[in-house]
């Protein structure tokens, strides 16, 4: 059947109604010149849009300093070694790797290479990102319903606000939501022809969003392959053939890194931070890999199923459905959830007779199989999981809102469609309320002006047939304003606010949240004030530390003797005099110090600009290296000094390793405190002992 004979297919009405730059027009479409047909609002719209993206990324980028000390010190490792920046190693001398496959850090280490360190040079590369991933899925999901559609998805985005947190910040993520998106549109791509050479590019893509953060890239995966499966124009062999190559390009892109890890000998490469055996395969498959969702994760803070203060879901909330829309999650991600779905569910509806190769219904298909399997993922894992992952969620909500505003618009003489967008809108304003009512002291006056709008927008719109285009036009732009309204101010609260340590939060203090805020755990009771769960070893924290011990963040750990700096979470700059120590004599020692847990070595390695060992790796739980190791890089005379305190020591199974490292050294070398710091003089071991025996 012809889209012409289908009617719930509306012919234009106007500029908004322009279905895609791919239609044959006479004259060639090419993406970075627009369309030619375009109307004249188009391109100064996409600019507009591309250019506020990047200010509100941009803007007072350098108060956040290293964001993550954890990953700004692997990428100036990465910097001056080309076998740090292979592997992804925490410092320049190749002790330990990251928790993560490389890829995430190599923008970032080119980066400081080419313009030195800085908190600029590590933070633009994630801000730029953030602008690619807003133009793609614009391309995206015009290619499929128009500019106005592309315009309204890129918008959400942009203006989500963990979105604005990760664009912001140098955790993987940044780089893992531009190949995803990415790898949608060139999935769209391929669909729209049967292409097999944009599917491999679809597999080339997904390979290295999996170099970037292992198995959590082939969560859209199911989306993509079922909808060529489905959609593409051609006969079901072809299909699957091509399928099958495009599994092949990305076998080939993600795994020539875990060949070579497992292949190269291990005595003359690092050693692979967060596993327990030196395996990369270990470190996907487990601690990064299924563990997450089991939550059997050797090496953890603390295991994902165990009850702590009273909270039956463990230290990572209750898994289910509910926990995208709790206190932690749902300012950070949940405010147009319920949108989506519904615009998903009605576009599916509308265009239920449309041929097999329908691309509007193949988009939306993409798009929520993307939502769908990404959202339940992270609603049932019962291992580490932190609100942040839910950026993941932001681009395939961007596009159903996008898609399913602009085409219930098409539909908009059918009171049904009227009718779904008004629930859409008036819904979103309810929700938005909700959501701004847990956190009360932040701009009370706007839960009122986005729940009466809202409602009397989408009043307005129920009798949109009644009025002229203009008018209509005029009644829906204004309840996108107001579904956006509370997003927004969210996201300009973020990029007000510096953000520094492992888990960053999006947004003001909410209660009843987790106890994580924009210093990455440190705050008593998390953004959520008294009755927050806050983090193990955070002060207010309810109970012991998981492997024993009871001290707070910094220097609370159980890994080594009091008065470190830094912590698990975070890491802290030391002083002026404990720098000028530490510089003493730099040049002639491998690792100008030792310190358990890669966030605390993190600090003094950026403080310095030398390598720093990480005894540990990030938990400090790893089992290197081990206690002869250490002696045998002590006694060769490659470590200078010993910073007491730092990491959580052993964790749900992982080596005791640094607490043995940290023993001997209490035993055998003096203690001195310089700048509120214990740390001991490797060089120096007490009377009657030598630098190999306790």
């Amino acid at each position: 059947m012809s889209t012409v004979d289908d009617p719930t297919f509306a012919p234009p009405l106007d500029g908004i109604d322009e279905r895609s730059a791919a239609e044959p027009t006479g004259r060639i479409a090419r993406p970075w010149r627009g369309n030619p047909d375009d109307p004249r609002w188009v391109r100064p719209s996409l600019l507009a849009l591309l250019l506020g993206t990047g200010l509100l990324y941009l803007w007072d980028l350098g108060s956040s300093g290293w964001a993550n000390a954890f990953y700004s010190a692997a990428a100036q490792a990465g910097s001056e070694s080309w076998t740090a920046f292979l592997f992804g190693s925490s410092d320049a001398a190749n002790l330990i790797t990251v928790d993560k496959p490389p890829a995430s850090l190599w923008p970032m280490a080119l980066s400081v290479k080419l313009f030195g360190l800085s908190s600029w040079s590590i933070l633009v590369p994630q801000a730029l990102m953030g602008v690619a991933s807003v133009g793609i899925l614009y391309l995206a999901v015009r290619r499929v319903s128009g500019a106005a559609a592309g315009l309204v998805a890129g918008t959400v985005l942009a203006l989500t606000p963990v979105a604005v947190l990760m664009f912001r910040f140098n955790n993987p993520d940044a780089l893992l939501v531009l190949l995803l998106v990415a790898a949608a549109y060139t999935t769209i791509r391929a669909t729209e022809k049967a292409s097999m050479r944009w599917l491999v590019w679809t597999g080339v893509l997904v390979g290295f969003a999996f170099l970037t953060k292992s198995l959590q890239a082939f969560l859209p995966l199911p989306a993509f392959a079922l909808v060529y499966l489905y959609a593409a124009p051609t006969t079901l062999g072809r299909r699957i053939r091509d399928l099958l190559v495009a599994g092949a390009a990305m076998i080939v892109a993600g795994g020539w890194w875990v060949a070579l890890v497992e292949l190269w000998p291990a005595d003359s490469r690092p050693y692979i931070g967060g596993s327990q055996t030196n395996s990369a395969w270990e470190l996907i498959m487990g601690y990064n890999g299924l563990g997450r969702i089991t939550g059997d994760e050797v090496g953890s803070v603390t295991g994902g199923g165990a009850a702590i203060g009273g909270n039956a879901g463990g230290m990572w909330g209750e898994t289910g459905i509910g926990r995208l829309f709790s206190s932690s999650y749902g300012g950070q991600i949940a405010w147009l959830i319920p949108a989506a779905i519904v615009l998903a569910i009605a576009v599916l509806v509308l265009r239920g007779r449309a041929p097999r190769t329908d691309p509007v219904r193949a988009s939306v298909i993409l798009w929520t199989g993307w939502l769908a399997i990404t959202g339940a993922v992270i609603s049932f894992a019962a291992g580490i999981i932190h609100e942040y992952y839910t950026v993941a969620l932001a681009p395939a909500i961007g596009a159903l809102v996008g898609i399913g505003v602009v085409e219930l618009w098409r539909q908009r003489e059918r009171a049904a469609a009227r009718i779904t967008l008004a629930v859409t809108v008036a819904g979103s304003a309810v929700w938005a309320s909700v959501l701004l009512a847990r956190s009360a002291d932040f701009l009370p006056a706007l839960r009122w002006v986005v729940l009466v709008g809202g409602t009397l927008a989408a009043l307005a719109i129920l009798l949109a047939d009644r009025l002229s285009r203009r008018a209509a036009l005029g009644v829906v732009g204004a309840g996108l304003v107001l579904a956006l309204a509370a997003p927004t101010a969210y996201a300009l609260q973020t990029a007000s606010e510096p953000h520094t340590g492992s888990l960053p939060s999006a947004g003001p203090a909410v209660s009843g949240g987790r106890g994580l805020g924009p210093g990455g755990g440190q705050m008593p009771g998390g953004p959520g004030g008294p009755g927050a769960q806050g983090f193990p070893g955070a002060q207010g924290f309810p109970g012991t530390l998981p492997g024993g011990g009871t001290g707070a963040l910094p220097g609370g750990g159980v890994g080594g003797p009091g008065g470190g700096m830094g912590g698990l979470l975070d890491a802290a700059t030391p002083t002026a005099e404990l720098q000028a120590l530490l510089l003493q004599d730099a040049d002639s020692y491998t690792w100008v110090a030792a310190a358990v847990g890669a966030q605390t070595a993190a600090g003094y390695q950026l403080a310095t600009g030398y390598p720093v060992m990480s005894l540990g790796g990030f938990n400090g739980s790893d089992p290197w290296p081990t206690l002869a190791a250490f002696q045998e890089y002590v006694a060769s005379g490659q470590v200078h000094w010993f910073i007491g305190g730092g990491g959580f020591g052993p964790q749900s199974g992982g080596a005791s390793t640094t607490g043995e490292i940290s023993a001997w050294v209490e035993q055998s070398f003096s203690a001195q405190t310089v700048g509120g710091v214990t740390v001991y003089d490797l060089t120096a071991p007490l009377s009657g002992t030598t630098s190999t025996t306790a």
